[in-house]
């Protein structure tokens, strides 16, 4: 395949604040004590990808990105980073690596995903259709935080307030219609021409948009320079192209009918829509987005596809604190075949040079990181602790995450929190529900629920 790979990294992710920071841009965000990327490469690696261009915002961030890079992959992978300006979003970080950008079609993965999902059958598929773009869609997560008052609890499920609402056409290999993040108890309308000349469109809300396509790249690049003012792939470039899939060339730009004059302009929107109703009623047939003729012009279409993954495979993005949460806790648990860590008798990852006190417990569904040392009579459940922490005695960490070189006085209580790098916690600290930015001190004795901590 005539294709090149591109991750989109980020940078310093407003979402994710006070996780991310200077020190640690969002791809270095620790999932089990590794960075997020590394959960990337590696997938790429697994489909024989191995030269990928890594597209960070910032330049301090992408300096970080770069240099764990070298460290971590240099003998496995050719990889380019590239800095781009800070917040351009997707579709603006990519038109500014456009000169980068030479293969016949580009994939383009999300810098924040931890999946099992194998991307090059999204290239496949794409190449396969000879489509201008392919989007892989998944099932939607269950994600929510596990109950934190004990161990063993079931997961809360948390339901999405709003929902991607897509289209497809009865062999679920046609993108025909995309909402992003539509709210439920609001009306999704679509075009009734459509619908009856369909015949038969598939509506899902089960449905997500992983953030892994795969783009023609001269379709991408016109999008990109004619539509100045896109910002997301999600949201403005693919259902652009959806919408705009069924065209002729002639009207593939609106600002045609408005320059061919109002009498004109609505003769040839009837006459355009009548070609699209001719297509969609062959949406079902191996003819659907052939090229048709009508009278002297040749209509054309381009096909907008989707690779839709199996229900039993994991893929999840690290784009919020839950998410976050949630990836930490699924990668140690029921998905630890991501981790890439073998797991003891007792389920769980305790470094040989980790040191526990007497009478201290880590149940299943744990880590615990290289060179940490917990005190007496400790108890540690479904949490990660990340490397040369320092735990004192007589604390209780439920359903949490404690990134590395941290310190917790003795007495501390800490659930469903997140705990940054070289943080200290003094004694007989309460958490519940908080994050506490990298560096940052909270001092002895308070009690605390739903509260972040960071410098102003």
């Amino acid at each position: 395949m005539d294709l090149q790979v591109v991750i989109l990294a980020g940078g310093f992710s407003s979402n994710l604040v006070p996780l991310v920071s200077k020190e640690v841009p969002k791809a270095l965000l620790p999932v089990a004590n590794r960075p997020v990327l590394s959960y990337v490469l590696d997938l790429l690696e697994s489909s024989n990808l191995k030269d990928l261009i890594v597209v960070v915002e910032g330049e301090d961030a992408a300096l970080k990105v770069g240099g764990w890079i070298s460290s971590a992959c240099v003998d496995r992978l050719h990889v380019e980073v590239a800095a781009v300006a800070e917040n351009v979003g997707t579709a603006g970080a990519l038109k500014a690596i456009a000169h980068h950008l030479t293969a016949k079609d580009i994939l383009i993965v999300s810098g924040d995903i931890v999946s099992d999902i194998c991307p090059g059958a999204v290239a496949a598929t794409h190449t396969r259709h000879d489509a201008a773009v392919t989007a892989m869609l998944c099932a939607e997560p269950v994600t929510g935080p596990a109950e934190s008052g004990g161990a063993g609890g079931k997961d809360k499920i948390k339901k999405p307030a709003c929902y991607d609402i897509i289209g497809l056409d009865s062999s679920r290999q046609f993108l025909l219609y995309i909402a992003t993040g539509v709210e439920v108890k609001r009306d999704t309308r679509l075009k009734k021409s459509i619908l009856c000349a369909a015949g038969k469109m598939e509506i899902r809300s089960d449905l997500v948009d992983s953030h892994i396509y795969a783009f023609k790249r001269s379709v991408l690049q016109e999008v990109l320079e004619q539509k100045p003012t896109f910002r997301c792939l999600k949201q403005d470039v693919l259902p652009y192209l959806v919408r705009t899939q069924l065209r002729s060339d002639v009207f593939s730009d609106e600002k045609a009918v408005e320059e061919n004059g109002s009498g004109h302009g609505k003769n040839n929107m009837q006459n355009n829509d009548g070609v699209s109703s001719q297509i969609l009623s062959n949406a079902f047939l191996p003819s659907f987005h052939k090229v048709y003729e009508s009278g002297l012009d040749i209509r054309k279409t381009h096909k907008c596809c989707v690779y839709i993954a199996d229900e039993s495979k994991y893929c999840v993005r690290l784009n919020s604190i839950q998410a976050f949460m949630d990836v930490n806790r699924d990668v140690i648990g029921d998905a630890n075949h991501l981790s890439g860590y073998s797991f003891s008798a007792h389920h769980n990852i305790v470094h040989p040079s980790a040191e526990l006190g007497s009478k201290t417990t880590v149940g299943p569904h744990c880590m615990l990181g290289e060179g940490s040392q917990v005190g007496d009579k400790c108890n540690v459940k479904r949490s990660v602790i990340g490397r040369h922490c320092r735990i004192g005695s007589n604390v209780k960490v439920v359903n949490s995450v404690v990134m590395d070189h941290a310190t917790i006085g003795d007495g501390c209580s800490i659930q469903g929190s997140v705990i940054c790098s070289n943080a200290q916690l003094q004694e007989r600290v309460a958490l519940r529900d908080c994050q506490v930015e990298a560096g940052y001190v909270v001092f002895a004795g308070g009690e605390h629920k739903g509260e972040t901590f960071a410098r102003k």
